[in-house]
């Protein structure tokens, strides 16, 4: 993952056949495949507090497109670092992971952004990190192997940044539209003195918080509800539904670690960390457990910003995606899953190196 990747490019206007390279990142025949069908509206839950729960149709955004007939679509599993990172969402300064994601895929396919639809599942925030983010692209040509394309692509990535595996999609996958729910982790390091190696990966609470209250708060947050008063304004145009259905929402004990899981079918801009934030106050005994279903109620983000601030993204990561079983099965004469290349040693190399 650490070596370098050359390549070599032809004059503008010409074409240059490079067998090796091909050979290199498996690169296959092209194989049609039909585009994948679009998203469509569909009849809502009810609310916890009788309403009902419309589903949009998914707004369209870049890479939403639908690909070309020749197109192949892959997965890739990707786990980051967001310490030094303008979040996912792709702009050329300050750097975003889909920006050196594309930069990337673009140098080893040589194909350019807009031909690669490069689509990520969630928005990650600014120092946010993720240990399974899912993203597709596409290609015109389909890959034989996948072992050499996801070690390029690795070996030209920082050491942030990691695709975990590469597998081939069906065409009507998409891994943000298709997302049956999401699985985020926040941690809290709870003691008097910081541990400097969490620094950048847990908040700090040197207040002695109360498990017990915040699982008894948490529960409040479990359902259909309209999570308006959780959400900050998004810094794009899109219009999105405030109701969010949370299936789980845990709090677990490990060590001076305390760990929030939360599981949901989709989370609004900053949702998480405001959900956080009024958990520590709980936790802090600030506030009472049965704080949480008046704030949900008032729809109102002022109503949550007189009791408790957002909570720092450090603590914050995008822990998994999943997806319906039947949509993750590859195509028919798909090449396997890459989960990246092991090595061996020879007798002739030293074992430290």
């Amino acid at each position: 993952e650490t070596g370098q990747v050359h390549f070599c490019s032809a004059a503008p206007g010409t074409e240059t056949e490079l067998p090796e390279l091909d050979m290199l990142l498996g690169q296959a025949p092209v194989r049609f495949a039909p585009p994948p069908p679009r998203a469509s509206a569909a009849a809502g839950d009810a609310l916890a507090d009788g309403g009902q729960l419309s589903v949009l149709v998914p707004e369209a955004e870049e890479g939403d497109a639908a690909p070309p007939e020749n197109a192949h679509k892959w997965r890739m599993v990707i786990a980051y670092d967001g310490t030094k990172f303008k979040g996912w969402q792709y702009q050329p300064s300050p750097p975003t992971i889909q920006c050196f994601l594309e930069d990337a895929l673009i140098r080893v396919t040589k194909l350019d952004r807009k031909k690669l639809c490069l689509v990520g599942a969630g928005r990650t925030d600014t120092g946010v990190h993720a240990w399974g983010q899912v993203a597709h692209f596409t290609t015109p040509f389909a890959y034989n192997c996948l072992d050499g394309v996801h070690s390029a692509i690795n070996g030209l990535l920082p050491r942030d940044i990691r695709v975990r595996e590469i597998s081939a999609a069906r065409p009507e996958f998409h891994a943000r539209t298709s997302t049956k729910s999401k699985i985020y982790h926040y941690k809290i390091y709870n003691d008097a003195i910081m541990d400097p190696f969490h620094n950048h990966y847990a908040y700090h609470s040197a207040y002695k918080l109360n498990p017990h209250a915040m699982r008894e708060a948490a529960k409040h947050f479990v359902g259909i509800h309209d999570f308006t008063s959780f959400a900050n304004a998004a810094h794009n145009d899109r219009v999105r539904s405030p109701v969010k259905k949370i299936t789980r929402f845990d709090v677990t004990e490990m060590g001076a670690i305390l760990q929030l899981e939360v599981e949901g079918t989709g989370f609004l801009y900053r949702q998480v960390r405001n959900m956080v934030a009024l958990l520590l106050q709980v936790g802090k005994e600030a506030l009472p457990p049965d704080i949480v279903p008046i704030i949900i109620a008032a729809r109102d983000r002022k109503e949550l910003a007189k009791v408790a601030l957002s909570a720092p993204p450090h603590g914050l990561y995008l822990m998994s995606v999943k997806y319906d079983k039947e949509i993750l099965e590859p195509p028919e004469g798909s090449p396997s899953i890459s989960f990246g290349r092991t090595h061996q040693l020879s007798k002739c190399k030293l074992t430290f190196y």
